[in-house]
């Protein structure tokens, strides 16, 4: 039997087959979004879709066409193709926009939280939908031709494919511009566009925070000890750095659960209205130790300035940072600040694989106590609720809500399964920042200690269709929001910074955020800078002239 003869093509026509495809079959989210509220008979709403499909095509074809040539395009458009196919499978599951902040977090994903990522249903659909574009990008020959011709038809290509944008776009102007100024998120819907603009966006973006050197902050800052004593024992304030709870789901602040069981039998403040300063870790961390916080929100700035922990370290604290998660987003880089992972070679008992239960901050903080000498900050970075594969982010003894979700696939799980798995590492995390506050006690003969917990950020658990987090801020639902913060003083740490437990029980229900934890900390150890703000420094209002 005769195998099919193979057709030749220009570069051109495979470019613009293959942008056909991913805007056809690879757009789901987007065509949904647009079409939401528009009669499915009306002619007007087959007019805006029919631009719509015309105009984006186009303009994938320019995107694509560029780095594509006689050598570059098959394995350009292979690259391409497989990429689409991984973006419509996790926007599909999850319900995510591949925005610039969306892709940082994929960008900055270790190998163990990668591999929460993949399953054989990813693989499966991956392959189905990929399979047949890439097999045809491969079988077909590209046509050869001279240079010049080759470039005249490239130049020709791409300013026909930028007038038929312009003229479908001309034909539903009204429409589209509505759509684009009220609904701007559903830019980053259309795929490949979204994740290739954001990912330009993105590389621009750490450029240029790699090129410039990082800004100094308080350079001025100076500890003034108020009542200067040599036998006062040293300040151990510990920062609970929390992953993904959402306040929604604490029984601290009315959940019809019990997930904090024993926490709730300690002398804490437990404040119900505290706002994260961004949807994922990649912003949240950089922007809660910056002084500017979300109220004077600029990404670059955050990135090439220092925060908090240079500040401390600059005027003598001992800082330190233990960490059971993916790093500290640069926050704990530079001169003074210890920094060191926790993993199984520290306690092998607590970890399974390359995962380790939070327990073992516990079992580092007490090892650093024993070295600690003088006052210091010491941060602990949970793992905490980091999805989708929440069961693994508890021991057994903690598997009270049952049947709970046993996989990272949540859309595999009845939202009921979800929701017990999040709640049992709620659970969990109960339990540890019990433990904390209690080794911190025990020790409270040679240090007066603190514990402040302050989630980065929180969760969606099948709300509205959305799961995880990383929705673009503006329109982020609450869940993603709003979290949980706790402090907890030993009456010797109360007495020597004078701050008064009653009095921030009286302010537990006042809106907080983010922003409060720069100011607030210097204000704990006394420092005295221009870029200090006593109206974000929420223990201020209630610290004793004396204290």
């Amino acid at each position: 039997m005769l195998s099919p003869a193979r057709p030749t093509l220009r570069v051109e026509w495979l470019v613009g087959l293959v942008a056909l495809y991913c805007i056809a079959l690879g757009n789901g989210p987007w065509w949904s979004a647009v079409t939401a509220q528009r009669e499915a008979g009306d002619a007007g709403t087959w007019l805006f879709v029919g631009c719509c499909f015309v105009a984006l095509t186009a303009l994938t074809f320019v995107l694509l066409v560029i780095p594509a040539t006689r050598w570059t395009a098959k394995p350009w458009l292979t690259l391409i193709v497989i990429a689409t196919s991984f973006a419509v499978f996790y926007m599909r599951t999850y319900n995510v926009l591949l925005d610039p902040t969306m892709l940082r977090n994929v960008l900055r994903t270790d190998l163990r939280e990668s591999r929460e990522l993949m399953s054989w249903s990813l693989a499966w659909q991956v392959t189905l939908w990929a399979a047949a574009p890439i097999a045809f990008i491969w079988w077909v020959r590209i046509a050869r031709l001279p240079l010049l011709r080759s470039a005249l038809v490239r130049i020709g290509a791409v300013v026909a494919a930028f007038v038929i944008a312009l003229a479908a776009l001309l034909l539903i102007s009204r429409d589209f511009t509505s759509l684009m100024r009220n609904q701007k998120e559903v830019r980053y819907l259309i795929t490949p566009g979204n994740f290739m603009i954001s990912l330009i966006r993105t590389a621009a973006a750490d450029v240029r925070t790699a090129k410039a050197p990082r800004r100094i902050v308080g350079a001025d800052a100076q500890r003034e000890i108020v009542t200067p004593d040599a036998t006062r024992k040293p300040r151990v304030f510990v920062f609970v750095l929390g992953e993904t709870a959402r306040a929604a789901n604490f029984s601290l602040y009315g959940y019809a659960r019990e997930t904090n069981p024993e926490i709730a039998k300690l002398d804490i403040v437990a404040f119900s209205d505290v706002t994260a300063c961004g949807t994922s870790t990649e912003v949240s961390v950089p922007c809660l130790f910056s002084p500017y916080g979300r109220a004077d929100y600029d990404e670059d700035l955050i990135r090439q300035s220092e925060g908090l922990l240079h500040v401390l370290a600059r005027v003598g604290v001992d800082v330190r940072w233990l960490d059971n998660q993916s790093g500290c987003k640069g926050v704990c880089d530079g001169p003074g600040i210890q920094a060191r992972k926790l993993d199984a070679t520290f306690a092998p008992d607590l970890c399974r694989g390359e995962d380790c239960f939070d327990e073992i901050l516990v079992r580092g903080l007490a090892a650093d106590l024993d070295t600690v000498r003088g006052d210091s900050v010491i941060v602990l970075h949970m793992l905490g609720n980091h999805g989708p594969a929440y069961f693994r982010r508890y021991p057994d003894a903690f598997r009270r809500f049952t049947p709970d979700c046993q996989t990272a696939e949540l859309r595999r799980c009845s939202r009921e399964q979800v929701v017990n798995a999040f709640d049992n590492a709620l659970l969990y995390t109960d339990h540890v920042l019990t433990e904390i506050a209690k080794l911190l006690e025990q020790r409270s003969d040679r240090f007066d200690t603190a514990m402040l917990y302050v989630s980065d950020h929180g969760e969606s658990l099948g709300e509205n269709g959305f799961y995880l987090h990383g929705i673009p801020y503006a329109i982020a639902p609450d869940f993603q929001t709003h979290v949980p913060m706790i402090w907890w003083q030993s009456p010797g740490f109360a007495a020597a910074s004078g701050v008064d437990q009653a009095c921030l029980r009286g302010r537990a229900g006042e809106a907080l955020s983010h922003d409060n934890l720069f100011h607030s900390t210097l204000g704990l150890f006394d420092v005295k800078t221009a870029v200090y703000r006593r109206d974000r420094d929420l223990f201020a209002p209630c610290r004793r002239p004396e204290g």
